[in-house]
């Protein structure tokens, strides 16, 4: 279960910021929409319609092979990854691994210092 939820959305300039206990294990699409429309005063149709706008625009750039660097969250970088012979690790045999893509997803130095600090926050009213 997942007692903190961060996270940090930058719509024309404003920053939203929530940490709240949460019953849920992971937070969905339909989440982050309920978020915008609450604290932006969207209506749930245009809340719904930008966060779409947002995630689209993420992967139309990465599907053109650039970066994305959202400033105070996360870069999402796209890697080479060579082809290369591995092992199955059950029976053993060599598996010949194509080359391909690979997304990673490096956070930024006050995304980690803030998920440490409400995870601090949380060991201290334990």
């Amino acid at each position: 279960m997942c007692e903190f939820f961060y996270i940090e959305i930058i719509l024309g300039g404003l920053t939203l910021k929530t940490s709240e206990s949460y019953e849920y294990d992971t937070v969905v699409k339909a989440d982050l929409v309920e978020r915008v429309y609450e604290k932006v005063g969207f209506t749930r149709q245009e809340a719904m319609e930008a966060v779409e706008i947002i995630l689209n625009e993420i992967k139309i750039v990465l599907a053109r092979g650039e970066d994305v660097r959202i400033s105070g969250f996360a870069g999402f970088h796209l890697r080479e990854k060579n082809a290369r012979t591995a092992r199955n690790p059950r029976s053993g045999e060599p598996v010949r691994i194509r080359a391909r893509r690979v997304l990673t997803f490096k956070p930024s130095k006050q995304l980690l210092i803030s998920t440490n600090r409400l995870s601090d926050e949380f060991k201290d009213t334990r």
